[in-house]
């Protein structure tokens, strides 16, 4: 992997993440020079914080600390600087911490951003500093109100539900149920704590919200809600306790916002395109998902729960979604909502690894008959009825598997010849 992955720079806590938080905060305060920071729960973000905001005052930029806040509203501040950092590992385990880095518009830096910050880190020239040309650091006040104020501004309705909200100990805590509580809702809330131990593993998927589940069953709330570390996912679950998943969410997302064109990444259901949109489809992350809805589509999400509505910013926003879909079951359970979507079997896995002979792969997997078959992340073939995708994780060394068919026997099929082949290739590689 190299220092940028599917969403910035991500990694074990260590001496070399501290290195590397010292080099970035000479990179950007050179390029940048007022530049917002927060960061979110985990027990190493305040020191990577200080690292990086001593760094960026060395480098001549102003820095504006706003604390311990979820990604979405690091966003929202960053439209008045010219760049926003975020120490955050999102999804990923305690241990783990990084750095995001937000433009103006909520979109993640580009490639060539990216480029000229992993040019820097990896020089063994040390900075040019000079003691008359120092930033600042200063504190900016009442952020979370603010990005709350600028949800309800399109959001103004009174929704008046019972709600459970799982926070996960994460940025969330912050924000979510007291947003919820002005649009008029009861929140049960859980794992509101930011001590920088998670409850459970920070990643919202249904194994891991178990007390979720059982407190929206066990209250008769009419909606769950669940964010992952720095807030920038959101999924939920329905008043029966369901989990519904991240590809009816888009497409219950995308309808509400009358979209003609949805941009979602290749690991998204196939059903997407049977619900009539015109689907545009991009490398997995949300920066590639943002990087496209400046060209075109009126929505975009990733079936992990990050969506991006562009009329409020490019940066996924869990909180704005969990506002938005509280609106929705306001008026339409959530059970009906998603009654029309079809739902096909899909399975996902991920083997330890890291480089991956794509060619190789491709070469094994044409046992499966593809009809067609593409290399933009990964390879993903498309079958008769299903579609496999292999591809390297952008977050952790590990190669992540995925298919979907139109039943579970077609399915499971699918997923145990690619497993099969992939462990081939690979041990032929060692």
């Amino acid at each position: 992997m190299g220092l940028f992955g599917t969403s910035g720079i991500r990694r074990v806590v260590d001496d070399r993440l501290m290195e590397i938080a010292l080099k970035v905060g000479f990179s950007v305060g050179k390029r940048y020079r007022r530049v917002v920071l927060a960061g979110d729960s985990r027990t190493s973000t305040p020191a990577i914080k200080r690292i990086l905001s001593g760094a960026l005052v060395a480098a001549g930029a102003d820095v504006i600390d706003i604390g311990l806040v979820p990604t979405p509203t690091l966003a929202f501040i960053a439209r008045d600087f010219d760049a926003g950092l975020m120490v955050t590992a999102s999804h990923n385990p305690a241990e783990y911490n990084g750095i995001k880095f937000l433009n103006p518009d909520g979109s993640a830096f580009s490639y060539l951003q990216q480029q000229e910050i992993t040019k820097d880190v990896e020089s063994s020239r040390s900075p040019s500093l000079k003691w008359d040309s120092f930033g600042q650091i200063n504190a900016f006040p009442c952020t979370v109100e603010k990005h709350m104020e600028h949800i309800l501004s399109y959001l103004p309705d009174k929704c008046r539900l019972k709600v459970v909200v799982d926070c996960g100990g994460g940025a969330a805590s912050v924000i979510t149920p007291w947003l919820l509580q002005r649009m008029g809702s009861r929140v049960i809330s859980l794992n509101d704590t930011t001590h920088g131990f998670f409850p459970h593993p920070p990643e919202p998927l249904a194994e891991n919200l178990t007390g979720l589940i059982q407190t929206v069953r066990e209250s008769d709330a009419d909606l769950g809600i669940a964010h992952d570390g720095d807030a920038d996912r959101m999924v939920a679950v329905d008043k029966h306790g369901n989990f519904i998943s991240g590809d009816k969410m888009l497409v219950v997302f995308a309808r509400a916002a009358k979209a003609d064109k949805v941009v979602t990444t290749l690991d998204a259901s196939m059903s997407v395109e049977e619900m009539g949109f015109k689907v545009i489809r991009t490398a997995i992350g949300d920066n590639y998902v943002s990087e496209e809805l400046k060209r075109q589509g009126n929505f975009g999400g990733e079936p992990c729960g990050a969506w991006v509505f562009p009329e409020s910013s490019l940066c996924p926003d869990g909180i704005y979604a969990a506002a938005r879909l509280l609106n929705l079951v306001s008026r339409q359970p959530l059970a009906e909502l998603i009654s029309d979507i079809p739902e096909y079997s899909m399975k996902r896995g991920s083997v330890a690894g890291g480089g991956l002979n794509l060619s190789l792969v491709e070469e094994s997997l044409q046992c499966l008959n593809p009809l067609s078959s593409s290399l933009l992340d990964g390879i993903k073939l498309n079958l008769k009825d299903g579609w496999l995708l292999i591809r390297p994780s952008g977050t952790e060394p590990k190669i992540r598997l995925t298919a979907e068919a139109k039943t579970p026997e077609q399915c499971e099929t699918i997923y145990q010849t690619g497993l099969k082949c992939l462990k081939s290739c690979l041990s032929r590689e060692k």
